[in-house]
């Protein structure tokens, strides 16, 4: 394989892509993807199987966006964002509303497993949400946030000094 080779989008089976897609160079999708018209998603993105990303969604590049994870329409998702698995990005509150704006998750974010960001969110960058929480207010930027209701739990910087200790890099 060459290197340009090496750049154009890989896809697994059963993938449905609505109209106007635009995939950056080295997109990875798994097995079993939707989605949804006029979405774009940036270079050196990963999408695990089983994920639903809506409409008019926009990703950065170097996301890792891992299985069975649903972005809804309209979320903005920066560059080097890391979702875990079975991760829920709403951007409805009540059946109907329309009072409600789809979240927006800066770059170089961490979510954990499972989280739920609820819709009028705004996660600045350089944040971390635990796996398991549900954020119901903004996420600012350099915090970790944890817990139902999300709450501030730790800054960024002691999160990265733990990390790398466990990580043997310290």
């Amino acid at each position: 394989m060459t290197y340009l080779e090496n750049l154009k989008p890989r896809f697994g089976l059963g993938i449905i892509l609505g109209s106007n897609v635009q995939l950056g160079s080295g997109v990875i999708i798994w097995n079993y993807v939707i989605i949804g018209d006029n979405t774009r998603i940036g270079d050196n993105t990963r999408i695990g199987s089983f994920c639903d990303i809506g409409k008019n969604v926009k990703i950065g590049k170097n996301c890792n966006i891992q299985a069975h994870v649903t972005i809804s329409n309209g979320c903005r998702i920066g560059d080097d964002v890391f979702i875990g698995p079975n991760v829920s990005i709403l951007n409805d509150k009540y059946p109907v509303s329309k009072q409600v704006t789809p979240p927006v998750i800066k770059n170089n974010v961490i979510i954990g497993g499972c989280a739920v960001i609820m819709p009028n969110i705004v996660v600045e960058e350089n944040a971390v949400i635990a796996a398991g929480s549900i954020v119901t207010r903004n996420v600012k930027a350099g915090t970790v946030v944890k817990g139902i209701p999300a709450k501030e739990y730790m800054k960024w910087e002691e999160y990265e000094m733990k990390r790398l200790k466990f990580a043997g890099e310290k």
